[in-house]
């Protein structure tokens, strides 16, 4: 069973990333480490066919800024003898993600255009949920729709399958079977 998860970019990030192009990008690729600052998707339990959005907090409002679907997960230092020559430039073009220390890759096909302008709605940041072998939980610091503070978003954690369905209804433009993988959360 497919699962999504979220993950936390930071500001600089984003800035960086919209100052350099990449708006209207598709992703294909994301990349995972030891640190609190780039964490491992693997340890948060991802795997091939479920889908990453990333996610930004920016003035009180948490913008959803892609998809990515994962098709495979492999390490960093296996990256230039595993991936094929057409993908091995991909790695080089989104270079600005893999920020520290980098221990795996996450390949997908070109899923939904990267872009920082959409703002999860407030009544959906008010029943956004995650889920994990604890239950489930809304994120903490929303007040009246609004992100007080990102501490709730801040690393890689699954999302319901209603929030992931209405994520994906939010990205739009996605790869017909990263749609489908939300139907099967």
């Amino acid at each position: 069973m497919a699962n999504s998860y979220t993950t936390l970019w930071t500001n600089d990030l984003c800035r960086y990333l919209e100052r350099s192009g990449y708006a209207g990008q598709r992703l294909t690729m994301l990349f995972g480490g030891p640190h609190q600052s780039l964490p491992s998707f693997t340890r948060a339990g991802v795997r091939p066919g479920d889908t990453v959005f990333p996610v930004r907090a920016f003035r009180t409002r948490l913008h959803v800024l892609g998809a990515l679907e994962v098709s495979r997960i492999i390490p960093y230092e296996d990256a230039g003898s595993q991936l094929h020559d057409d993908d091995y430039p991909k790695l080089l073009d989104w270079r600005p993600l893999k920020g520290g220390c980098v221990t795996e890759v996450l390949l997908g096909p070109p899923c939904s255009p990267l872009t920082f302008g959409t703002a999860v709605p407030a009544g959906l940041l008010e029943r956004l949920t995650y889920t994990s072998r604890r239950g489930e939980r809304r994120l903490k610091y929303v007040e009246e729709g609004r992100l007080i503070r990102s501490v709730s978003v801040q690393g890689i954690y699954r999302l319901a399958p209603d929030s992931a369905a209405e994520l994906h209804g939010l990205v739009g433009n996605q790869a017909p079977s990263a749609a489908k993988s939300a139907s099967r959360t």
